[in-house]
């Protein structure tokens, strides 16, 4: 009897449990759907200010992430507001007469440099309104600097300071951890410049690699200081000067050397901001965040007309397969390409493309694609802070090419890893392998041995295949000499202004640009803005953070700045077939 009744107290109690889950998940759901459906509709009150905080990795669309407190009740999403709302938003505040001025509140700045000049870019455009831009922090990174000194007023603490002293780009080489665990990476490329093998292959940069990169530093250099320049009223010669001998080590030097304007605390920040209002030392400042301004509605625009333009967005590595959010998926792209070509509504395409590179055959597979696009209706890349290797790739058939200064781009070359394992497996796991084959090559590629050099002349022979074929892709798609890109390729990276004069890009702009452009080539006056792929309702993106099964977030917080080196390894070990893969991307900073 007491089996019986064991067994039927625990069925009973698996039962409510599992209604019980049932239950909560519904409530869960229904919560978070509920919190993005019951906000009261955003107002801005009169004499506000727009405050910016861009201390995150900006992407290109808006993202939101979940939040939770004590209990189901207190459910919160957060959000990250993407490039293009930044920018749009922005751009609204300017003709929004309840907006008087633009309040830069970080010190860090989340976005990469050509990211940071779109944002620039709008923040001057804002200024000709005659409304004001401050900006202020604690402690302030070079990179941010670049965007904040577009204001009216750069304040910093008095015991803060500003990062005056020059850009690097530091690379992280794995060889010698290689050697120490017992992988040798085989290695196959082709491009002298093509340094994304070089951190498995060599203990420092090679005698190329310092040559682009410098150029590329010197180049973004040269522009920073030009645009600095003529928003300061500093000449280049001082600001060179200042920069190269390392003349501003506290808040006080900023002030002296022209970079900053006062030494400020907040409370002093908010008097300035007061008077510029024309309200009362008092008086409460009426701030509105942009995640909340991007709620309320712009000024009409036309945009109820029937036709279109299309902003596509590609962001991430690219891959074979679908992909997900995080990525350019080749089928996925393929069917959102063919979608819009087809759409007889879509008078044109802006291919927004920020991409590392990744696969050489997905980015194949979207470069045909873009093709066959560009013969039906004109389709103009707007690149962002890279669209270089593969990303150039999937470029280089647009009708049309628009790319920022900083934009690093080109990288016309390919690669291919496959690690021996062998001694990894033998010596420091106690791990052998044996196996009937009915082929010489039943078993190629395989990472339990050494390759035989006619293997591994196979394997080069793929990635010289490859190179020609995406070399080719660039003669014909941007109708440049053979000669000429053979010079240019090499898997040697340049930025935006280089690509410029090189005839890998046709014009220097953001997306703006890039939509206007396209809208010339289709002769479309009236048109609205749609953007793809389509993006999922507030609630259903933050549910789908919950379904990932991955612990991205958790691995940054705990390796910090060794995060980047262990992603780097983990791309390696993903790695399958040829790469068409910027070398490691190098953080300006």
């Amino acid at each position: 009897m007491s089996f019986w009744k064991v067994f039927f107290g625990s069925l009973l109690a698996f039962i409510i449990g599992f209604f019980v889950v049932i239950f909560l998940s519904v409530l869960l759901i229904a919560g978070i759907a509920s919190t993005f459906t019951k906000e009261e509709p955003v107002t801005v009150k009169a004499n506000s200010v727009l405050s910016l905080d861009l201390d995150y990795d900006i992407p290109e669309q808006t993202t939101y992430r979940p939040n939770f407190g004590f209990s189901f009740a207190d459910f919160s999403a957060s959000v990250d507001p993407g490039l293009y709302d930044i920018v749009k938003n922005i751009q609204k505040a300017k003709d929004d007469d309840n907006i008087k001025g633009i309040y830069l509140n970080f010190g860090f700045s989340g976005g990469s440099m050509a990211t940071t000049e779109q944002i620039r870019t709008a923040l001057e455009d804002f200024r000709k309104s005659g409304k004001f831009v401050v900006a202020y922090a604690e402690l302030m990174t070079e990179k941010s600097y670049y965007l904040c000194s577009v204001s009216d007023k750069v304040f910093v603490n008095p015991k803060g300071g500003i990062e005056f002293n020059g850009f690097n780009a530091k690379y992280t080489f794995y060889k010698h951890l290689l050697d120490k665990v017992g992988v040798e990476p085989q290695i196959f490329y082709d491009g002298k410049f093509k340094t994304a093998t070089e951190p498995f292959r060599l203990d420092s940069m090679s005698k190329e690699n310092k040559i682009m990169t410098r150029a590329l530093l010197e180049d973004v250099k040269t522009h920073l200081m030009s645009k600095i320049s003529e928003s300061r009223k500093i000449p280049v010669t001082t600001l060179d000067s200042v920069n190269n001998n390392f003349l501003i080590h506290t808040a006080y030097d900023a002030v002296r050397y022209g970079i900053a304007d006062s030494n400020y605390f907040v409370d002093q920040v908010y008097d300035y901001m007061r008077r510029q209002l024309k309200i009362g030392a008092k008086d409460k400042i009426n701030f509105i965040s942009l995640a909340k301004y991007m709620s309320v509605p712009a000024k009409s625009t036309g945009s109820t007309a029937d036709d279109k333009i299309a902003i596509l967005f590609a962001q991430g590595d690219i891959v074979d397969g679908s992909g997900d959010d995080d990525n350019i998926g080749s089928e996925k792209y393929v069917k959102e390409l063919r979608k819009l070509r087809e759409d007889d509504k879509v008078k044109a395409i802006v291919f927004r493309v920020n991409s590392p590179g990744g696969s050489a055959l997905a980015s194949d597979v979207i470069a045909r694609e873009v093709q066959l696009t560009a013969k039906e209706k004109p389709i103009v890349v707007s690149m962002g802070d890279y669209a270089a290797s593969g990303g150039y790739y999937i470029s280089a058939f647009a009708t049309k090419i628009v790319a920022q200064p900083n934009t690093l781009t080109g990288s016309i070359g390919v690669f291919g890893i496959l690690p021996n394992m062998q001694k990894l497996f033998e010596e420091k796991l106690g791990l052998r392998f044996d196996q009937v084959q009915t082929g010489r090559y039943s078993d190629f590629p395989t990472v339990t041995r050494p390759l035989r050099d006619d293997e591994r002349k196979l394997f080069q022979d793929g990635v010289d295949s490859i190179y020609a074929e995406f070399k080719s892709t660039v003669v014909t798609g941007r109708k440049l000499d053979a000669a000429m890109v053979d010079s240019i390729a090499q898997g040697r990276v340049w930025t935006g202004n280089q690509g410029l004069k090189l005839g890998l890009v046709d014009t220097l702009g953001g997306i703006d640009e890039a939509i206007s452009m396209a809208a010339r080539l289709t002769n479309t006056t009236s048109y609205r803005i749609a953007q793809y792929p389509s993006q999922d309702q507030e609630w259903i993106q933050v549910m789908k953070l919950f379904s990932k099964d991955d612990n991205t977030e958790v691995i940054k917080r705990n390796l910090g700045m060794l995060y980047p080196m262990y992603n780097e390894l983990m791309e390696l070990s993903k790695m399958q077939g040829v790469q068409a893969r910027m070398p490691s991307v190098p953080v300006i900073e």
